[in-house]
């Protein structure tokens, strides 16, 4: 072949020696170990994302002696881990009426109005609504037939609950009938409903 061939550009010749370039493998930061280090671990509290590079028995070693919380109190140790339930964010708690600021919000702002719209809107609702009525506690089954047992409806105090069982047990209790045990059934039923009542909370 020719040496001013346009083909002899192209060809490829083995190099003499290796030109790739060598990466030196860390060495143990154990004092003393000229080991691989092939193990990373952490070099201790506010400095979480600096390592240590260990072979693999020191890392062992180290690992068993590291203690993130060594140096802290009782006090400081409980508020991290308390802390860390919220994984070291701020929190509030709600109904607080906390407004979202653009810091809160990584400096994002609020182009839309949306934050702005639901503060509007938890703000209203702190205010007292004259034509609000409060809701009614929900009456179970069980409940409203106790009350009809009773004679009474939803929505009764248990003052009230307790003079009507007062009155309807001097009723039909026999010895206010003069030993008429008639309606002996009819004082059973009440003296149930009456105790179901006080164990859903009216006694």
């Amino acid at each position: 072949m020719k040496s001013d061939s346009p083909l002899f550009d192209r060809i490829r010749v083995k190099p003499d020696k290796d030109r790739r370039p060598k990466t030196g493998e860390p060495v143990c930061d154990w004092a003393g170990c000229e080991e691989k280090a092939l193990h990373r671990a952490p070099k201790g509290r506010e400095r979480e994302k600096d390592y240590w590079t260990f072979c693999l028995a020191h890392v062992r070693q180290y690992n068993q002696n590291y203690n993130f919380f060594s140096g802290m109190t009782d006090d400081a140790v409980l508020a991290y881990q308390k802390d860390a339930l919220t994984g070291h964010r701020p929190t509030w708690k709600m109904g607080t009426g906390k407004r979202a600021s653009a810091a809160d919000l990584g400096g994002a702002g609020d182009p839309l109005g949306i934050i702005r719209e639901l503060n509007g809107r938890a703000s209203a609702k702190s205010q007292p609504d004259p034509d609000h009525k409060p809701e009614r506690r929900i009456v179970r089954n069980a409940e409203r037939k106790a009350l009809e047992t009773l004679g009474l409806e939803a929505g009764v105090t248990a003052v009230q609950i307790k003079a009507r069982f007062k009155a309807l047990v001097k009723r039909h209790h026999p010895d206010a009938n003069g030993g008429d045990r008639s309606s002996e059934d009819r004082l059973v039923e009440i003296i149930q409903a009456y105790n179901y009542m006080k164990s859903v909370g009216f006694g």
